[in-house]
């Protein structure tokens, strides 16, 4: 694949990104792409390594070597056509993905890794430029009507799968706009709604019906939840009225810190600050809008989610913004000896932390400081990891001022009122118990319901829930029709 001897003739081509300056006044993306010539070379770097670690490592089995391949050869039409036969959204993926296809790489082992992503990145940009992403309506419909709840990843990709097999798909998103977590989750610096917005109209030509505002069984405000829902459908409802029920409503209900203060103002949970600026972001008006604006941000959580808290606090225009971690600071470098091809631990730094953020590993809160009922400060202990539990350092104690706190410690399960609605059983976490089995996959215990991405996995990648909405798109087309021609 690629050029026999590229691997030793070219290095690798990262992407670009503009000044920290520049993209600190907006919230637009700031990725500078490989144009075509970089590309090629990228594709050329490609090994004929007989054993395709970078397959195994894509959650959705990329063939990463064939577009590699045709990207050097030029062939662009052609690398779309691989590239979709695997992934119905390369432009989210191509963006947001941390690509773990790139830790398996077999260069990787003693050299750096063929630019996967950024080719990924290219094929599907230049594939929009070109028209060559189009509606894909079915030949014939099969009368079968099948409800989507949530229209993330997983269900986006799931929708279009059913759709393309002749099925007739509603989809149901509690709030305003399609895209869930990739619409009021991810900032708009990463990923602009553009990309989503195209692909919905795609859809919508090959028969997806979106019903936005809906939501589906009763959220609790207690969930703290992003919810701008206008309208409610009960379970029951789409139990009687659609021929399957494909739950895909992720993993939304965030991981608290029960400490005390926890009860002070200017303590949020991040998903109650980054979709807000996604709306703003939009051209919707919001009153009382969550904001960074010369505020001294500590954020608690050393995961994407915070460092999304980090780049938006920045845009803010924040003092200052820490970020906790509490585990120890990871090295520099992996041991690829003993990690490839899996993913490695190892320091990463993001975009949003070069742009200005005081990163403390090993620390943990022990109380939240305020005066007049507001948050003023977090008062830290540095901790250390003996025998696989955490100990508190003797007189490290510390106050950190703070302004504004920010909850970024990942989410523990779906809302439990939406599975308890249908009636679908429950995993030990307070996920949706489904396997993904060849036959009988994604299949809840309730009768045509079944269940794909964070709500039956748990909080993952975009890339793993598009994996999963298409593979429980082929398991829903098998239950309809006895048997299936969409790929697993």
């Amino acid at each position: 694949m690629g050029k026999v001897t590229g691997f030793l003739e070219y290095e690798r081509i990262e992407e670009g990104y503009e000044g920290v300056e520049t993209r600190l006044k907006n919230y637009k993306e700031f990725v500078i792409g490989l144009n075509a010539e970089q590309a090629q070379v990228q594709g050329a770097r490609c090994m004929d390594c007989g054993t395709p670690f970078c397959n195994n490592g894509c959650p959705v089995n990329n063939i990463i070597p064939d577009f590699n391949d045709l990207v050097y050869r030029n062939d662009w039409r052609n690398a779309i056509t691989v590239l979709h036969t695997t992934n119905n959204f390369p432009e989210f993926t191509g963006r947001i993905c941390p690509a773990p296809c790139e830790a398996a790489c077999t260069l990787n082992v003693n050299d750096d890794p063929v630019g996967i992503k950024s080719i990924e990145h290219a094929i599907i940009d230049r594939a929009w430029a070109e028209g060559w992403v189009v509606p894909q309506p079915p030949k014939a419909k099969t009368g079968k009507k099948v409800a989507v709840v949530g229209s993330g990843p997983a269900g986006l990709a799931a929708a279009q799968q059913l759709a393309r097999a002749g099925h007739d798909v509603v989809v149901f998103e509690k709030n305003d706009r399609v895209g869930g977590l990739l619409r009021y989750g991810i900032p708009d610096f990463k990923m602009e709604k553009s990309h989503i917005d195209r692909r919905v109209e795609q859809m919508k030509a090959e028969g997806v019906v979106f019903r936005t505002g809906v939501a589906v069984g009763d959220i609790p405000k207690s969930t703290k939840i992003t919810n701008w829902a206008k309208e409610r459908v009960a379970p029951e409802q789409l139990q009687a009225e659609f021929d399957a029920v494909l739950l895909a409503a992720g993993s939304e209900v965030s991981r608290d810190l029960p400490v005390p203060g926890r009860d002070l103002d200017g303590i949020h949970f991040a998903m109650e600050f980054l979709p807000q600026q996604n709306k703003v972001n939009a051209g919707d008006k919001l009153k009382g809008q969550l904001r960074a604006d010369g505020k001294h941000v500590v954020v608690i959580g050393g995961g994407d989610t915070g460092s999304d808290c980090v780049g938006t606090s920045n845009r803010h225009g924040a003092v200052s913004v820490t970020q906790f971690e509490l585990l120890p600071m990871p090295p520099e470098q992996e041991n690829k000896e003993l990690t490839w091809p899996y993913w490695p631990y190892k320091l990463r730094t993001s975009s949003s932390h070069e742009e200005g953020c005081q990163r403390e590993f090993a620390i943990a809160t022990k109380e939240f400081i305020g005066e007049k009922g507001k948050v003023t400060g977090v008062k830290t202990v540095r901790v250390q990891w003996e025998g696989g539990k955490m100990v508190e350092v003797p007189n490290t104690e510390q106050v950190l001022k703070a302004d504004l706190v920010l909850l970024a410690m990942g989410f523990t399960n779906p809302v439990n009122t939406l599975l308890e609605g249908f009636g679908v059983e429950r995993d030990g976490r307070g996920n949706a118990k489904a396997t993904t089995d060849f036959t009988g996959g994604y299949a809840t215990n309730a009768p045509k319901v079944f269940a794909a991405g964070d709500v039956r996995r748990g909080q993952s990648l975009v890339v793993w829930a598009i994996r999963e909405g298409r593979q429980a798109a082929r398991a829903i087309d098998e239950f309809l029709m006895g048997a299936s021609d969409l790929p697993r």
